[in-house]
């Protein structure tokens, strides 16, 4: 994987260094990711906005496996760089969000925190802080409907510094998500999803399956 480095300003460094020679993800190849890792699902599934799909994206079958974890990340981390500039924090909305935030802020030499649900609506929680005049990246796993990600901007925009945009691995709303700010994601992709009461007839036939998060609550 190349040099170790320890943590401090040597090791941003390190990680700078190492993420300015890194190789950029097509789309395709971050689809590829998926695929090598078994996360793209066939089926018939609840996602966590409510909505129902034939395609899911079991992201956890990729964050199990921390040298893809890295890859994405690393490719995420050098996108949303190009687009925004520098980060000092990024804020991910947990579950989901917890590991990609992470891995992403750890190539962009940032700090990484996450909100958590508290009486239904994200908040920061465990002592977690944003300083004035921070920058701020929030990272999210898959967006589809934006909806937990609209929240989580929500929740940061109660706290000082600057958001500076938006960053996802996945966006499977074709990008008509609609967030309030800039977003960049490795692969934008239009996958069908349906309410409930409108399911297509081969759908409707098919056991349902909910896979998300989104109820768990801290």
């Amino acid at each position: 994987m190349g040099t170790r480095c320890r943590f401090g300003v040597a090791g941003r460094a390190c990680y700078v260094s190492a993420m300015d020679s890194a190789p950029d993800l097509s789309p395709e190849q971050a689809l590829d990711e998926f695929r090598a890792a078994g996360a793209l699902l066939e089926g018939h599934f609840i996602l966590s906005s409510g909505l129902h799909s034939p395609v899911f994206l079991q992201k956890m079958f990729v964050f199990q496996d921390p040298a893809r974890t890295e890859r994405l990340c690393r490719a995420l981390a050098l996108k949303a760089e190009a687009a925004f500039g520098k980060i000092d924090v990024v804020v991910s909305p947990a579950v989901g969000g917890i590991v990609p935030g992470y891995e992403t802020a750890r190539w962009l030499g940032a700090k990484a925190i996450f909100v958590e649900r508290e009486n239904g609506a994200f908040r920061l929680r465990r002592g977690f802080v944003i300083a004035e005049g921070a920058r701020v990246l929030m990272v999210e796993d898959i967006i589809t409907t934006g909806l937990s990600s609209r929240e989580c901007l929500a929740a940061i925009a109660e706290h000082p510094g600057k958001i500076v945009g938006a960053a996802c691995l996945i966006d499977r709303s074709g990008g008509k998500a609609e967030l309030g700010v800039a977003r960049v994601a490795l692969a934008t992709l239009a996958i069908p999803a349906y309410p409930a009461d409108a399911l297509p007839p081969e759908l409707a036939a098919t056991p349902a399956v909910k896979p998300g998060s989104r109820a768990l609550a801290g």
